[in-house]
């Protein structure tokens, strides 16, 4: 017969304590040696390895903005123009896209992309804003309203 008084259950193992440790090992599950097997250590090495990829994350979408934008400017070097006219010329149209958008069309749809940057062409030279004056291409076939 188990009698279990006060005293030992006070000393018996909380379940909690064991989770904890177990969460804590999965953590660092695929690491070598002590950095896996020993308690102390694996606390250390999942906290650095948190910090790690809270960083990462951050670091990812600055990647992947510098990637759209390099291929926002390709898709443009590519139609004859720069990122700045084909920016203002959505800003005048109203054309609200975003980058990675603009970038997906420059990559897979082409036409699409190349019949937003005559467009956009259109305008600026329709509008000629200042610093954007000097764009003497005007495509035949994009109608605005300044042109009605």
């Amino acid at each position: 017969m188990v009698l279990l008084s006060p005293v030992t259950f006070i000393r018996a193992a909380k379940p909690d304590k064991f989770w904890r440790r177990r969460r804590t090992f999965r953590m660092t599950a695929h690491y070598f040696g002590r950095a896996r097997n020993c308690y102390r250590i694996a606390i250390i090495k999942a906290e650095k390895s948190l910090q790690y990829a809270t960083k990462a994350r951050s670091l990812k979408k600055e990647d992947m903005k510098q990637l759209w934008e390099q291929r926002l400017s390709a898709g443009c070097h590519e139609h004859d123009t720069t990122l700045p006219v084909l920016r203002e010329g959505l800003m005048r149209c109203n054309v609200l896209l975003n980058r990675k958008t603009l970038s997906e069309l420059a990559v897979w749809e082409p036409r699409t992309f190349k019949s937003i940057v005559d467009l956009c062409k259109a305008k600026v030279a329709e509008d000629r804003p200042k610093g954007l004056a000097d764009i003497p291409y005007r495509p035949d076939h994009v109608i605005t309203r300044g042109m009605l």
